[in-house]
């Protein structure tokens, strides 16, 4: 029957009332044959989640700021086309958000 790997037994304890020694010295030793594996959470995709937030607030205030300016800013020769430019960001920042893990 395989090792359980999630529980582990408590040691013996002898006729005396002391735990087996022998018994803790093999435990150790196990341990110490194991390798540890290093979990890498970086993965090198740090620029992922500012930049997908910065898309979005660059969008949001494209559109506001025309809205609030009423068509003179931030680009008066585009008109109302300045709506689809300030989406255009917003979809970028979706489209860098399927690079985020």
């Amino acid at each position: 029957m395989p090792k359980s790997r999630i529980r582990k037994k408590k040691d013996d304890v002898s006729a005396s009332g002391r735990k087996n020694d022998a018994k803790k010295n093999d435990a150790t030793s196990d341990k110490d044959k194991k390798k540890q594996t290093k979990i890498d959470m970086g993965s090198g995709r740090n620029w992922v989640a500012p930049l997908m937030l910065a898309l979005f607030v660059i969008g949001l205030a494209w559109i506001v700021v025309f809205y609030v300016t009423q068509g003179s800013l931030p680009v008066d020769a585009l008109g109302n086309w300045n709506i689809v430019v300030g989406f255009g960001f917003i979809a970028a920042g979706f489209v860098v958000s399927t690079q985020w893990k």
